[in-house]
């Protein structure tokens, strides 16, 4: 969906998923034979020397990253399933040629038919385009040049900067618009202002890349030289404007609401008034400015780059924006470079995927209506609710036994708890798709208009009261996440299936598994940003200055831990980036472990295929986390993902944790535990 990508930058990663968005593929059906499955382990190292290594060395060794992916994990094995599923109706929907315009049948049956024919997109080039690059190539003026940035802003993409709503960080009631930085092709702003050998190498592909794509539009090869040569600078100036993904993550920095006469002071050569009535905002008085000094530099370009520079740069984003659902030679050409340099994809995904991947981002809750009519039972959310509920409870018996914690910041921290709304399962209120002109005509064109669909009902919501029904993942996501501004942890369909959640497996298992996972973000709330937003979701101090230091002095010893792991090469973790997920890791898991051994009180713990119910936990928790990755991919994500990798994600809490030595008779000196003064407790 081209909403949720814009949702999560704009107030820095603030919504925390347990894994990174758009990073979940898949090849072959998840095939393992039991809850946990012995061949996916290593025996010939000790669980306490790597343990990542002793729960999944079997799997990691038989699963090389599949040529069509840049990683591949549990996760991935899982979502094809859901995949499968979703294919199925997909066809299924197609086949109906008498569905009622509007029902849900009707819209992704004509999506998918338009998305498959790839016969059309042949024939068809870029003349369903046509009317795109003639507005692009109309501008004459800066008030002709602001009315294409708001059309793209509505339906193609995010030049210069990006328009949203958002829930007031201080009035959670609230819904402004916000401003954010963006305009960049490349995935962050260090891809452009780094001088190291690997961001030149990917900068000179990307002008490569450039420079094809410019010379399959027409021009002379000297003239996409020129014209990549125009886009890179205008992209690198913005780059240097743009906050760094560690800024992003203070809410802080990222709210700054101000008059509509303050932003135009601010940026005096945008006409505002005329943009904010094109994207049916005339009646907003203020929003928020999330990078003031960003605007500012878009400002000084507005005035300074060249009319025809700007077209060039428009006329760029646009082609590559929807380059993707073009003929083969557009696709494969967007493709060798962001799916083969940026993430070392040897083959492009099959067609139906990548055009359910586009259906489900799009018109999501059409789709998820009908998959979780297929495939979501009560008693399994039931059991999910339950499970949240036991956690929830083990974690405020962990809150009212903190040593390090003034019972003035407990009580304020209870309220919050007890006040986290969950989500299971699916949205008890669809969104609905009235006006919505879906076809079997252009695909490029229903993606067009799907994307205005979404941003165009985002921005209604500016002004209106707060819709907490509505969810930011669609059913089918093998994923979960809290919204600290809403107080919620969510809980898709998707996720809640084996190796996760198997209603079949012992309770160690599933406490290590999605138990951990509901651990997790519960204690997202209380991470380094969570715990700067109350019970009703604003963003306040709640806590006292003493208690504060405490949390920061605690905090600072985790990232100081991840900032030891190298991933790859001599490229190690960033601890202040992965800080609120590796937060939530350790004490997810702490949460889940504590919630285990509640509801182990009065029942039997044999061993299971040899393993104790406390060995069974931790091996659900690392086996949750087998990944392969690509060297390009991996890459990326130490500066993209706000997630630390895999092995790390498995590995890093347990060295902090007594339990898991206890449980696998680890002594000091062993690998994986760490000395007394550097072990870390939180929560």
């Amino acid at each position: 969906m081209k909403y949720m990508p814009s949702v999560q930058r704009r107030i820095g990663m603030l919504i925390s998923c347990f894994v990174m968005m758009g990073s979940l593929h898949a090849q072959s059906g998840y095939n393992q034979s039991k809850p946990l499955d012995p061949a996916n382990m290593d025996m010939s190292v000790t669980a306490c020397s790597d343990f990542y290594r002793y729960a999944n060395g079997g799997w990691v060794d038989r699963n090389p990253v599949p040529a069509a992916y840049s990683n591949w994990g549990s996760f991935s094995e899982l979502t094809v399933r859901n995949d499968e599923i979703l294919r199925s109706i997909l066809e299924e929907s197609q086949a109906k040629k008498d569905a009622p315009r509007g029902t849900s049948y009707q819209l992704v049956g004509d999506f998918y038919a338009s998305g498959m024919d790839s016969a059309a997109a042949e024939v068809s080039g870029i003349a369903p385009l046509r009317e795109e690059f003639r507005k692009v190539e109309s501008i004459n003026t800066l008030s002709d040049l602001q009315k294409v940035i708001a059309h793209f802003h509505l339906s193609i993409g995010n030049p210069f900067f990006m328009i949203s709503s958002q829930q007031d960080f201080k009035n959670s009631e609230e819904v402004i618009a916000s401003i954010d930085q963006a305009g960049l092709t490349l995935p962050d702003r260090d891809f452009y202002v780094k001088e190291d050998d690997r961001y030149k190498n990917i900068r000179q592909e990307y002008h490569d890349y450039m420079v094809k794509i410019f010379r399959m539009l027409g021009d002379k090869q000297a003239a996409a030289e020129a014209n990549a040569k125009i886009v890179m600078t205008i992209e690198t100036r913005l780059a240097h404007a743009s906050m760094t993904r560690v800024e992003l993550r203070d809410p802080s920095k990222v709210y700054n609401r101000m008059a509509v006469s303050d932003l135009k002071k601010l940026v005096p050569s945008f006409g505002w008034d005329t943009y904010l009535k094109d994207m049916n905002l005339r009646n907003v008085a203020s929003l928020n400015v999330a990078q003031p000094e960003f605007m500012k530099e878009v400002n000084a370009m507005l005035t300074s780059v060249p009319i025809k520079e700007w077209k060039t740069y428009l006329r760029w984003h646009l082609i590559d924006e929807v380059a993707q659902y073009l003929g083969s030679k557009y696709v494969n050409a967007h493709f060798a470079f962001h799916g083969t340099v940026l993430n070392g994809q040897k083959e492009l995904q099959p067609r139906w995927r990548r055009v359910l991947r586009t259906i489900d981002r799009t018109i999501g809750d059409a789709l998820g209506q009908l998959y979780t009519a297929k495939t979501f039972r009560p008693e399994a959310k039931a059991r999910a609710l339950e499970m949240v509920h036991n956690l929830q409870a083990a974690f405020r018996e962990r809150l009212q036994s903190l040593d390090w914690m003034s019972d003035a910041t407990r009580k304020k921290a209870l309220e919050k708890l007890d006040s986290f709304v969950p989500k299971i399962g699916y949205t008890d209120k669809w969104k609905t798709y009235d006006g919505l002109k879906i076809d079997n005509g252009a695909y490029v064109l229903n993606v067009h208009r799907a994307n205005e669909f979404e941003t165009r009902r985002q921005l209604e919501k500016v002004g209106k009261p707060v819709d907490r029904t509505e969810w930011f993942m669609t059913p089918s996501t093998v994923n979960a996440y809290y919204n600290p501004l809403l107080n919620e942890i969510v809980f898709p369909a998707g996720i809640l299936q084996p190796p996760f959640f198997d209603p079949d497996a012992d309770d160690a298992v599933n406490y290590g598994g999605m138990g951990a996972v509901i651990g997790h973000e519960i204690t997202h709330g209380f991470d380094d940003q969570g715990r700067q937003f109350d019970a009703k979701g604003n963003l306040s101090d709640w806590w006292t200055e003493e208690d504060a230091t405490r949390f920061i002095e605690r905090a600072r010893r985790v990232e100081e831990q991840f900032n030891q792991y190298v991933a790859i090469d001599t490229l190690r973790v960033n601890g202040k980036l992965t800080l609120g997920e590796n937060i939530a890791d350790l004490g997810g898991l702490a949460i889940a472990y504590h919630a285990l051994k509640k509801a182990q009180q009065g029942k039997t713990t044999e061993k299971i295929d040899g393993f104790t119910p406390e060995q069974r936990f931790f091996l659900a928790w690392a086996q949750m986390w087998r990944r392969n990755y690509t060297p390009a991919n991996l890459k990326q994500r130490l500066v993209t993902d706000p997630h630390s990798p895999s092995v790390f994600r498995a590995n890093g809490p347990i060295a902090n944790m007594p339990q898991f030595f206890e449980a696998f008779g680890c002594k000091g000196g062993d690998s994986m535990v760490r000395t007394a003064d550097k072990q870390v407790k939180i929560w």
